[in-house]
Order: C-alpha cells, then structure tokens, then sequence
C-alpha cells in the first residue's frame, strides 16, 4: 500500500495539496473497480507544531493526520506550493527540514511544488543535482542556491528520489506519473483521463530526467531499447531482437527484464501505445494509419490494445484530448450575430 504525506504551512497553496490526494485516492479507487482489487493508499495531511488543524492563508481550514515530528517513514513526501514569497516559510523551517532529510535517507520520494524548491534547497538534498521552481522565482533562487543546477525550461525534474515541479498544474503530471509506477499504465491512463482529458505534455516531455526510464549499465538491453525506439512499426520479436544482440532469445529476455522491469514485448507494446497517444493528440491521421505507423497488424487490433492500456477507444481518447478548445472572439461575435438574425 503506497503511503503519502503532505506538509501543511499557512502559505501552502490548498489545490497543492487537494490535488495530489485526490489522484491518490482515485487511482486506487480505480485499481479496485477495474480490478475487482487493488491496493489502497495511505495519505496524511502533517503539521509542524502538534496542531489539529491548520488554516490557510486562502481561509481554507484543513484538518491534520498528525505532526511531521511523528512520521517514520512515507513512500512519498509533497512540499506544497507556497504563496507568494518563500522568504517566510523558508525563514521558519530550519527545525524541521531535518526530518526531511532524515526521510529521504530512509527511502522516501519528495517532491516539491512551484517556490517550495526553496525548502529543499535549504535541505542542500539538491546541491549538484537538477531542480526547478517557479519561474516567478527563477533569479531569486539561482542566486540564493547557487550549488543547484536550476532547469529554467523544464517544468519537472528528477533526480534519484527528488523531484520538483515548477506549478500546480505540473504536480498533475508528476502525480499521473507516480500512479503509474504505483498502479500501472491502465490505472494512469483512467486518472489521467478523469482529471485532466484535454490534451497534456506526458511527464516524460515536461520533466528533465537525471537518470530515464531507460538508465541502466546494459549497453546491448540499450541499444535494443534505441532499436524499437526508432521503428516502432517494424515486426519486432524477441528472437530478431536477440540476434541483434548476439545473445540467445533466454538470455536476452533475463537480461531486459533484469534492465528495464518490462519483459521485451510488453515494453514494446507501451512504447507503440505512448505513440499512438501522440499521434492522436497532435495528428488528424486516420486511425488506420496510426494504427500501421505504430506496428499494429489492424484497426482492430490497435483498437484492442488501446482500449486495455487506456479504457478507451482511441476515437474517444482523441476527442476527449481535443475536447476543450478556446473560442475565438469572431466565433463568439458570429453567433451573437445569428442569434439577433434569428
């Protein structure tokens, strides 16, 4: 069961903190009714100093779980978004930024959202590592933390067990991304779609990732990765991606899985599904042809595999990723205009 904890302070922002439990608790909702099981979630709200409660500076009041004081240990740690300057929260925080790090020297993943970078700057967790924040606060940051390798065009990074997102919005990337670690590319796909169906950077476009989901030693298990990579459409199997190699298909199947945690099918499957997500996204190509362009032998086929990695079709994954569009002043005025005509 994945347990997560967010650190409540006055400043936070509340959608910081609403959201990320939200895809948590939804996700293993989902796992149960998709599933007919699944494992649920474990989610604290945590003061500082023994409160019960904690009221924003918004004038939302939130309950406490109980105090970080208290916490051994979590999968995962959320720094919510501060509002407006860091100055206050960072100058308040030197008693408890050490249990931070003891936390994350015992396993836990922490992620911080918009300007509470700044909190884990002061942990020094990132000196020589890649980071983040809100590029309000990008100058102030890069000059008060000049040991941190600040990422001004990436709205997520990663580094080993710390990750920073750059706004609210991107907490919901990461959180999608999370649950699909957790819960699996099905269950990712169903929140992803139930939170946000319009169309969205992947997390793996947003982020600055400091070790991808590809970093492993295997330089052969790698250059096999790169192969399908560059032709997803090509009939692949394990006996053609193992002579590619030089190994023997057993072989080269123990050492893929060893790499990636994927057998060579299954990885192949999800890299062809993420494909055909962005052909739907981004292209008016006809099913049909995402369906060829992405190595799948039919429509039909394409279609089945969409839907079980997804719980849709993929017609109605692209009209749920185009569904929300801006209207334009001239459409607005053009119908104002037939309506008076009328």
């Amino acid at each position: 069961m994945p347990t997560a904890a967010l650190i409540l302070y006055p400043e936070a922002l509340a959608t910081s903190v609403t959201l990320p439990a939200e895809i948590l608790r939804a996700a293993a909702q989902m796992s149960r009714a998709i599933r007919g099981r699944g494992m649920d979630t474990d989610i604290q709200l945590l003061g500082l100093q023994g409160e019960s409660s904690v009221t924003l500076d918004s004038g939302l009041r939130l309950g406490l779980d109980g105090d970080l004081s208290d916490l051994e240990f979590c999968d995962l740690l959320i720094l919510p978004a501060i509002w407006r300057h860091p100055r206050r929260v960072v100058h308040r925080a030197g008693g408890w930024l050490p249990r931070v790090q003891e936390l994350h020297a015992r396993g836990s993943t922490i992620c911080s959202v918009g300007t509470a970078s700044a909190l884990l700057a002061e942990t020094g967790l990132l000196d020589g590592r890649p980071a983040t924040t809100h590029w309000h606060d990008f100058d102030r940051f890069e000059q008060s933390y000049p040991r941190v390798n600040l990422k001004r065009r990436h709205l997520i990074t990663q580094s080993e067990r710390l990750y920073c997102v750059g706004s609210v919005n991107s907490i919901g990337d990461f959180m999608v991304h999370y649950v699909e670690q957790h819960y699996g590319e099905r269950i990712a796909r169903a929140v992803e779609t139930q939170f946000s169906p319009e169309a969205r950077q992947s997390f793996e476009t947003a982020a600055f990732l400091q070790e991808s989901s590809g970093a492993h030693h295997d330089a052969l298990i790698r250059d096999a990765q790169d192969h399908m990579q560059m032709h997803p459409a090509d009939a692949h199997s394990v006996e053609r991606l193992a002579a590619l190699s030089g190994l023997s298909p057993r072989s080269f199947g123990r050492r893929f899985r060893k790499a990636t945690g994927e057998t060579p099918i299954r990885y192949l499957q999800n890299l062809r599904i993420r494909e055909a997500r962005a052909l739907l996204q981004h292209s008016d190509l006809a099913l049909a042809d995402i369906a060829w362009r992405c190595g799948f032998s039919s429509p039909s086929r394409f279609s089945q595999a969409f839907r079980s990695a997804t719980d849709l079709s993929p017609r109605a994954f692209r009209e749920a990723v185009r569904g929300k569009r801006f209207v334009t002043t001239t459409a607005i005025s053009d119908r104002a205009t037939a309506g008076n005509q009328a």
